[in-house]
């Protein structure tokens, strides 16, 4: 049995419809990740007979000019479960890189160990996982509460099939009705409507303004990934302003003939709450006029949507916050959901964090997605296997890499 170079086609053989394969593992990921240094490997774990065990992506970049770290986005795909398998695997993948100056590599299977809600945490059986890597000299690094790996450590996770308005939260539920009133379209758009999301999310991530840009083109060609962007339909807008404005006039006489009758603390709370909304739906009113006055396409919000296998994962998504009244980055979510929900089984709503006190500065990102119903998991964490022990633990003492890996303290940023 050994580590060799394998080709494309074997490769996508092994991990068809294997439950760790996930699009951090495939061609097109290592060419989105060569546009920011990354070399890299497609290896089998293969016997005399050339049947496969095991295969993974593996990246590499140099931590200086004669030493390099490997990469195993979402980690190799192996039977973790199976001891004797993980610990031959990492045996013969030691003694191959060992001759090409790699330190270590680092993984990050997409193994669940916890499902988690708001009250309860619930064990996997995974769990077990994390004991088999640490006996195969596997370092367990540092858990994270917020976003500080490389990949997020907890997701929401919606089953499309099961996805019920009716059991999202009151919030959520409101918001996206009120954002049904708007005359909001989802689009699907090609390249160049990149340039209208990227106003979006220029805040979210700590990247170049080429980097979403290399992604969609990685992926694209082989239709693994959508543009989705929320407009405004200034027509439709403008028509239910205007029958939600009357409905409302009608029932605002209503409560002041009321009053008039019959002057209880009720009936004037009932007038001064349709009072408020009668100011509301004439803001309306005039926006969707004013909008259809200028007569363009407006643009409020969109998302980057990863298709792969059974699964679409929200990479990216954002909104203009000048339109935050019109609930856009609600109807993106609700309106994403509708969109899949034909034709894939599970939508990923990207990271979270594992922090649930309201003092956590994402406390509004975590009531926002749990908002939708979705399974919460804590995921297994990053790995390094040294690959040269000694010169792994001396990189670390000396904060090597601490500079490359280490995010800021998002919690002191935000």
């Amino acid at each position: 049995m050994k580590i060799k170079d394998i080709s494309l086609q074997d490769f996508y053989n092994f991990i068809k419809d294997h439950p760790l394969a996930s699009h951090y593992q495939t061609i097109n990921y290592a060419l989105l990740m060569s546009e920011q240094g990354y070399e890299h490997d497609i290896i089998g774990y293969v016997d005399e007979l050339n049947h496969i065990y095991a295969v993974s992506l593996i990246l590499f970049k140099n931590i200086n000019k004669n030493q390099k770290y490997g990469y195993a986005p979402k980690g190799f795909i192996i039977d973790y479960f199976n001891e004797q398998l993980v610990r031959a695997f990492t045996k013969a993948l030691i003694n191959y890189y060992k001759k090409k100056h790699v330190i270590f590599i680092k993984i990050n299977p997409e193994i669940a160990t916890k499902e988690i809600t708001k009250n309860k945490t619930i064990n996997l059986q995974n769990l077990q996982v994390k004991q088999i890597l640490i006996n195969n000299n596997y370092q367990k690094l540092k858990d994270n509460l917020y976003f500080e790996s490389l990949i997020p450590r907890y997701n929401a996770i919606i089953n499309l099939k099961e996805f019920d308005l009716k059991k999202t939260s009151k919030n959520t539920r409101n918001k996206i009705n009120r954002s049904l009133t708007k005359g909001l379209k989802l689009e699907l758009q090609e390249r160049q409507g990149l340039d209208i999301l990227e106003p979006f999310i220029r805040r979210k991530k700590a990247c170049d303004e080429f980097y979403y840009k290399d992604y969609y083109n990685a992926f694209k060609q082989n239709d693994m990934i959508d543009l989705l962007l929320v407009s405004i339909d200034a027509q439709e807008y403008l028509l239910n302003a205007r029958k939600i404005y009357e409905e409302e006039l009608e029932k605002n006489n209503h409560y002041n003939e009321e009053l008039i009758k019959n002057n209880t603390k009720k009936n004037i709370n009932k007038k001064m709450m349709s009072d408020k909304k009668i100011l509301a739906y004439k803001n309306d009113v005039f926006l969707a006029t004013e909008l259809n006055k200028k007569g363009e396409k407006k643009y409020i919000a969109g998302a980057l949507i990863i298709k792969y296998q059974n699964r679409v994962n929200i990479l990216i998504s954002g909104y203009d916050k000048k339109y935050k009244s019109f609930n856009p980055n609600y109807f993106l979510h609700y309106a994403i959901i509708k969109y899949y929900q034909n034709n894939y089984d599970y939508l990923d709503l990207n990271g979270m964090t594992g922090d649930f006190d309201k003092t956590n500065p994402y406390h509004g990102l975590n009531e926002f997605k749990l908002g939708f119903n979705p399974k919460m998991y804590e995921f297994i964490g990053e790995f390094d296997l040294p690959i040269k022990p000694r010169t792994y633990q001396k990189l670390r003492k000396k904060g090597e890499l601490a500079k490359i890996f280490n995010k800021p303290n998002l919690k002191k940023k935000a």
